[in-house]
């Protein structure tokens, strides 16, 4: 997410009220979590886990709880809790707008584009041309929707992310700033629910098809010409690269990358980062193939442990 103008690391510092090391007048031009960040920006980490990733990232400004010695290049923000202030960062540069309209003033519609009965359009969306949007369809705001998009009834697309951290009074969400961004030519069923990125952006590109009752997570990348059955649900911050094919109820795991032109059988779970080209199946995933000879082998156990018996 980036912020409207450059702000200094010391405006931002009074915005959190936190300690800073650096130049107060060091330039900082967003915010974004790790897995997106850019220079500029400005990252947080709360576990010494992860200390040395968002030190070393690409991030100018790493927003952390200890005192600890500031990369060459950088700024720090000292604070005794990084989820908070990063909320509170994400609350003063995206707070949420409520709306007193079905369709926002400030969205753009283009010519073209059809918008049945009972749609909601939030604040700042932007759809392109030759659109169909069909009844009891939401879209949050600071969407954005390219040219020839399809999108069937009672799909949602913008809804927060599913981001939480556990404390000892409860679950404290993490607030979320970004966008969903559908780009040409991209057909999404009924009821699919696509959540918005943190800070960055949920992407659906040009030419995928959705069926009805997918679950996208935040930040994740559908890439261009996928085609993505029933039931599927894909966890936060995945990347599917181009002409994937995910047959129904998939299910996928966080963090990872499923490559282009890979197939994924009905009903198959996704651990880890799959190689492009091939057939999977199975949970865990594994080449199809492979997992059927597995499959028959099984089945004669029963026959094999009676040759053992007789024997």
């Amino acid at each position: 997410m980036k912020f409207p103008k450059i702000h200094t690391l010391k405006e931002i510092a009074d915005i959190i009220n936190a300690e800073y090391v650096g130049d107060p007048a060091y330039p900082v031009l967003g915010m974004n979590e790790i897995h997106v960040v850019e220079e500029g920006d400005i990252v947080f980490v709360d576990h010494p886990k992860y200390y040395d990733k968002a030190l070393q990232s690409k991030a100018s400004v790493v927003l952390i709880n200890k005192k600890v010695d500031c990369p060459l290049g950088k700024a720090l923000l000292i604070s005794d809790d990084p989820f908070r202030d990063f909320n509170k960062l994400t609350h003063f540069f995206k707070p949420f707008k409520a709306s007193n309209s079905s369709i926002a003033d400030t969205a753009q519609i283009g010519e073209g584009t059809i918008i049945q009965p009972n749609v909601f359009i939030g604040n700042h969306v932007k759809i392109g041309k030759n659109c169909v949007i069909h009844p009891n369809v939401a879209i949050y705001d600071n969407c954005v929707i390219g040219n020839n998009v399809t999108i069937h009834a009672g799909t949602i697309l913008g809804a927060d992310a599913f981001y939480y951290k556990n404390r000892p009074e409860g679950f404290d969400k993490l607030l979320s700033g970004g966008r969903v961004v559908v780009e040409d030519n991209v057909d999404i069923g009924a009821s699919c629910t696509i959540d918005r990125g943190v800070t960055g952006d949920t992407t659906i590109k040009e030419g995928a098809k959705l069926d009805n009752q997918i679950q996208v997570g935040h930040d994740t990348v559908i890439g261009k010409k996928c085609l993505i059955a029933s039931h599927v649900g894909i966890a936060g911050c995945v990347v599917i690269e181009d002409e994937v094919t995910l047959w129904g109820q998939v299910g996928v795991t966080s963090g990872i990358t499923i490559g282009k032109k890979a197939v994924v059988l009905a009903q198959t779970g996704i651990a880890k980062s799959l190689e492009g080209g091939k057939t999977y199946f199975g949970s865990p995933a594994e080449e199809a193939r492979e997992k059927m000879k597995q499959i028959a082998h099984v089945k004669r156990i029963p026959e094999i442990f009676e040759k053992l018996k007789k024997n």
